[in-house]
């Protein structure tokens, strides 16, 4: 995750491929090809969110960019298993006066999940997702949650799932079109729901 603190609506504003992954698990290089992104005016120390992870532009090349992955992020995340060809989720930071059409991401992923089952439902898809353990409290029905950065609304859950409904417009403009059973997913919960689960423990320990 990047070392700067910048904040994503979950509403993915372009695609884009990997170019090249280059190093190893402790120093890698990601270079991205996006021309709708690069023509949106990026800039090296510029905040996007690839899947879902905040990472900082170290440059700039035509229609693509490269950032680095520090370890840390390469245990929580799906960045780690990412090849060249590959499509990924983009975003850029919020800048004062967007709108929030999601919800509040900050691209500090919490887990590495997969997709368990999906299937389709009226016009979309019905995707159901492990649930880490830990993060059970704050993964409820009805609250949001950032998958691979994607703002999604929890339509159901059990003992160690969740489930999303997946509308078309997301299936297209996002990887979760083409996402099947088994893929890893980079979840982070709704940072709300962080703050209540921490409130909650501290009074507990009282």
């Amino acid at each position: 995750m990047s070392g700067v603190s910048s904040v994503f609506t979950g509403l993915i504003s372009h695609q884009g491929r990997v170019r090249a992954v280059r190093g190893g698990p402790e120093s890698m290089r990601l270079e991205i090809a996006s021309a709708g992104l690069c023509a949106d005016g990026i800039e090296p120390k510029d905040s996007i969110a690839v899947n879902g992870v905040c990472l900082t532009v170290a440059s700039v090349e035509g229609d693509g960019f490269a950032a680095d992955v520090v370890p840390e992020t390469l245990a929580r995340s799906n960045l780690g298993i990412l090849q060249p060809g590959d499509a990924v989720n983009l975003e850029a930071s919020m800048r004062l006066g967007d709108r929030v059409g999601g919800h509040f991401v900050y691209g500090h992923v919490d887990a590495r999940t997969e997709i368990v089952a999906k299937s389709p439902e009226g016009q979309g898809w019905r995707v159901r997702v492990a649930r880490p353990a830990h993060l059970a409290s704050m993964l409820v029905e009805k609250a949001f949650v950032a998958l691979d950065g994607v703002s999604l609304t929890i339509a159901a859950a059990g003992e160690d799932w969740l489930e999303i409904a997946l509308i078309p417009e997301t299936a297209r403009r996002t990887t979760f079109g083409a996402k099947g059973v088994g893929a890893a997913v980079n979840l982070e919960v709704d940072p709300f729901a962080r703050y209540a689960a921490a409130a909650v423990a501290a009074q507990r320990s009282r």
